[in-house]
């Protein structure tokens, strides 16, 4: 979790927004219930009528209901009430005033309401008499005497049923009155219902604003994510692509970012509206004063214990789904990277099999967990469901004996479905936090990796005196976590403009991939310019190289756009020297639309060599002080091989610059300044052809098994 939320750090303004948008979101959730408990205790039940103490009320009522005051109430009674001929009218009309007079006010109202009722003739008459010496006639002292046990049981009725009867005390009185109670009820309910609309249409506008910011910080927490990760697998050197596979890194860029950019949505729309949505819920039960909430409990307990159950099943086969759709990603890459060697060798059943069974390991796992989880939903209703007979068979009871209403119990049953609700957001993300948290420790673990190759603190200066020179100082080689070196003690120059080649079994690629810092030497120190290669940025190393690997790759554009790909300022007559050099014209130019002939990604609508050609062109266009082919000329036919050599011979004899070839072929090398001759990563002759013919034997070995005695000019 905290390495998810770390990510949400940078846009904690729009967070800020969203939790507030969420508190307003409660607040209107949380109020419709009230509503609708109004609307059906005090609009339907009591017409409209939301005070104990009636709008009007006639001369005897007023005069009957003070018997049952105290000194104080009636001074309260009176000061309140205008008389309007036979009528008495009321004057206050302030909501708090109105509360506070009906706290006040409410046992001997009610009082006077329960007694009116009574059948009893005789009571009837002696409370329709209060003066006179009349021995049957009920004193004030008396009537006041009751009050005791009244008080008693109003205080076992509930506030809300005291409140209800109080107003159809008041709902009687009005009547009497003369008062229109229709029209109240009727304007009531169209209040409470605009206000319900208002309400809901509030909901709606914050439920889209919420969306909107944290699709926002959804999306930036993706962007800034996939940024990162880029930024630092381009900084990575080989070795640490090789820890981390092609198709690894992909998944995890696409996919495990994904992943957490669709739980930081829910995180910030459904767990951050949980806890608000359930202690507001908990809040309002404790006001309903219903005395169910036990029912609650045990709901949420039973749903905490069903959850577990199912997480303690998944959890095994969420982490394991990111290994799985890791190999079909690898599987899949490198059956589409080799697809003409599978069709040469007829090998298209076996790769599908192969394919499959990747496929069916994913599939499994993903049907397995979605299974289970299939069970949550239903599981989760049937608990709701439980819990809403649950409620309306004990709020029954409590309606038929008087202690709760009817519109009290609605409000209860949404409240504890809101909470249950809250309980349920919860336990949906616990479903896709494990995974998300494998991506996120996926992700983080490729952030975390230092590059093995790191730019100095401070990087020195090349010696332009020197510039150009290459020297190897007893460089040993060995890959990470191998066992044995792969070259052993390296020791010669490469002059500035001059041509070194290197032939032999093993060791080649890897010993000019030191130059450019692709790997650091284990052992020994290689020297650019007169100055250690782990002394200096790698940038500016990497400036003074054309570099052209054994496999040419043309990125997705043009011919002038990859040509362009070294050095963007580059004007078209030195491209087109470049092309030229690198015996690229001709093909060029047949080609309807010449430079802006498009290329596809990877070069695929070009030929091998023609890819090749490029590749080296790019490389002249940029005009480096170093180049290095790396077997680049094996995709050449003789002819062009002959005449890319003699071009580039005569631009490095004008410009000064150093060639560090490698080479399978003799006739690539023959005419170059040095040969050095490899024998399982150790150097077992340096010299030009005519010098290792004589005194190298690995090299007169390669050089027969390629060319007569006659192409070689050489006699045994």
């Amino acid at each position: 979790m905290s390495k998810i939320f770390k990510n949400m750090i940078p846009y904690w303004k729009s967070i800020v927004i969203i939790i507030a948008l969420l508190f307003v979101q409660a607040w209107c959730d949380l109020s419709l219930p009230s509503y609708t408990s109004d609307i059906i205790d005090v609009g339907i039940q009591n017409y409209g009528v939301e005070h104990v103490v009636p709008e009007a009320l006639t001369a005897d009522e007023f005069e009957t209901a003070e018997l049952f005051m105290t000194d104080e109430e009636a001074d309260l009674w009176e000061s309140i009430y205008e008389q309007d001929g036979d009528i008495y009218r009321l004057q206050v009309t302030a909501e708090s005033e109105l509360n506070e007079i009906d706290d006040t006010l409410a046992v001997p109202l009610i009082m006077n309401y329960q007694m009116s009722a009574m059948e009893d003739s005789a009571v009837k008459e002696h409370v329709a008499k209060p003066t006179g010496a009349d021995a049957g006639t009920l004193e004030k002292d008396t009537l006041l005497s009751m009050r005791d046990s009244m008080e008693e049981t109003i205080d076992t009725m509930g506030s809300s049923l005291v409140k209800s009867m109080g107003a159809a005390y008041a709902v009687s009185c009005d009547k009497a009155a003369g008062i229109d109670v229709e029209k109240i009820q009727k304007s009531y309910l169209v209040t409470a219902g605009l206000k319900m609309v208002g309400m809901a249409l509030m909901i709606g506008i914050v439920t889209v604003l919420v969306g909107f910011f944290a699709s926002r910080v959804g999306a930036g927490i993706g962007r800034t994510l996939r940024e990162k990760v880029f930024k630092q697998v381009v900084g990575f050197s080989n070795a640490e692509m090789d820890k981390f596979s092609t198709a690894s890194l992909i998944t995890r860029s696409t996919n495990d970012i994904q992943q957490i950019q669709m739980v930081s949505v829910m995180l910030l729309r459904m767990v951050a509206y949980a806890p608000i949505l359930g202690i507001g819920g908990v809040l309002k039960v404790v006001q309903t004063g219903a005395g169910m909430g036990w029912i609650i409990v045990l709901a949420i307990l039973v749903i905490l214990g069903y959850v577990m159950v199912l997480m303690a099943v998944t959890m095994p086969k969420f982490q394991l789904m990111q290994k799985l759709v890791d190999n079909i990603n690898l599987v899949s890459r490198e059956i589409l990277t080799g697809l003409s060697v599978i069709r040469a060798f007829g090998r298209e059943k076996k790769e599908e099999e192969r394919f499959d069974v990747a496929n069916k390991d994913l599939t499994k796992t993903m049907l397995f967990t979605n299974r289970v989880m299939t069970f949550m939903m239903p599981g989760m209703m049937m608990i709701m469901n439980v819990l809403s007979v649950g409620i309306v068979w004990v709020g029954a009871h409590k309606i038929d004996a008087g202690t709760m209403q009817v519109g009290a119990m609605t409000a209860f049953i949404t409240y504890a479905m809101m909470i249950v609700m809250s309980f349920l957001m919860l336990t949906m993300m616990s479903i896709m936090l494990p995974r998300a948290s494998v991506a996120a420790g996926r992700i983080n673990e490729v952030l975390n990796t230092e590059p093995s190759i790191q730019d100095p603190s401070q990087p020195q200066a090349f010696d332009e005196s020197k510039k150009g020179m290459v020297e190897f100082r007893h460089v040993s080689f060995r890959y990470p976590g191998a066992e044995e070196d792969v070259l052993h003690d390296l020791s010669f120059p490469a002059e500035s403009g001059s041509t070194t080649a290197f032939i032999g079994s093993t060791g080649k690629s890897t010993l000019i991939n030191l130059v450019p810092r692709f790997f650091d030497v284990s052992e020994g120190e290689i020297l650019v310019d007169g100055v250690d290669v782990r002394n200096v940025a790698q940038h500016d190393l990497r400036e003074r190289i054309g570099y052209v690997p054994q496999k040419g790759y043309l990125f997705s554009g043009t011919i002038e756009s990859n040509l362009r790909y070294a050095k963007e300022d580059a004007s078209e007559e030195e491209l087109r020297e470049a092309a030229q050099t690198a015996q690229a014209m001709e093909f060029i130019e047949g080609k309807p639309k010449g430079f802006q002939t498009e290329i596809a990604q990877g070069g695929t609508n070009v030929s091998g060599g023609q890819r090749q050609r490029l590749s080296i062109a790019r490389a002249l266009g940029k005009k480096p002080e170093i180049f290095i082919f790396d077997d680049t000329f094996s995709a050449l036919d003789f002819k062009t091989d002959a005449s890319l050599r003699k071009a580039l011979g005569e631009l490095c004899e004008q410009t000064k610059c150093t060639v560090l070839l490698v080479a399978q072929r003799i006739s690539s090398i023959m005419h170059a300044d040095r040969i050095v001759v490899l024998d399982q990563g150790a150097i077992v002759g340096i010299g030009t052809h005519e010098e290792l013919m004589d005194s190298c034997d690995v090299y007169r070995e390669i050089a027969f098994s390629q060319l007569s005695k006659e192409e070689l000019g050489h006699e045994q």
